[in-house]
């Protein structure tokens, strides 16, 4: 998200909508990568099996990713960011912390934090009225 000299990585479980947020200072390919791994890193591992990305030049070290994290990458088609439709979705909810032309680079990862634990805690309809939170308590529960 954000497309100015900072931005902010969004990390989105597919199957629970968690939500991990973190900044990116210059949003190039080697700061997306290496902050990318160290907050994927913090998952549990079954939850670090694939990420699917678009098709931006901030994503030029993928390679280096899945060899640091051992995670797959896959790439959605040009021009179809219905792809990542989990991805899109938390965007534009977060659109409503960080309205556009916001400038990024004035929140702090303690901010971000707050603002990810904010949204695993909104029921989604996508999940049956549950919160991600609970629903990804529910899937580490399940595979512990």
């Amino acid at each position: 998200m954000g497309r100015g000299k900072s931005a902010i990585g969004t990390l989105v479980e597919r199957s629970t909508r968690y939500v991990m947020l973190f900044a990116l200072e210059k949003p190039i390919a080697e700061n997306v990568r290496i902050e990318m791994t160290q907050k994927i890193m913090q998952l549990p591992e079954q939850f670090r099996k694939s990420i699917t990305w678009d098709r931006g030049k901030e994503m030029a070290q993928h390679r280096q990713f899945t060899i640091d994290s051992g995670i797959q990458i896959c790439f959605c088609d040009p021009r179809s960011s219905w792809q990542r439709g989990s991805n899109e979705n938390t965007n534009g909810l977060l659109r409503q912390y960080l309205p556009k032309g916001t400038d990024l680079s004035i929140h702090t990862e303690a901010e971000l934090d707050s603002i990810a634990e904010e949204l695993n805690n909104r029921p989604r309809q996508t999940l049956n009225w549950v919160t991600p939170l609970e629903k990804f308590a529910e899937v580490v529960a399940t595979t512990a």
